[in-house]
């Protein structure tokens, strides 16, 4: 799994968790909903430390918060 992957699965956990939208996290982050697309659809090979950092702030979550899941500190995550 790609981190990108990574990021999308909690992005999918967190909206789900929290019965938001991926059009009020867009709004909420301040991602545009084209960007936000790539991350979902995985089409992005990464993702930059800036983007988390606005789905965290989406989530109205610190950055440890939002890194703070097992996903991330799985042996199978790819570190390219």
């Amino acid at each position: 799994m790609t981190v990108n992957e990574a990021v999308a699965r909690r992005v999918e956990g967190l909206l789900k968790k929290r019965n938001m939208t991926q059009y009020r996290l867009e709004q909420d982050s301040g991602i545009q909903h084209g960007s936000m697309e790539c991350i979902m659809k995985r089409r992005n090979k990464t993702v930059t430390l800036s983007t988390v950092m606005m789905l965290a702030r989406g989530f109205k979550m610190t950055l440890l918060e939002f890194l703070d899941d097992e996903i991330f500190t799985s042996e199978e995550l790819e570190i390219e």
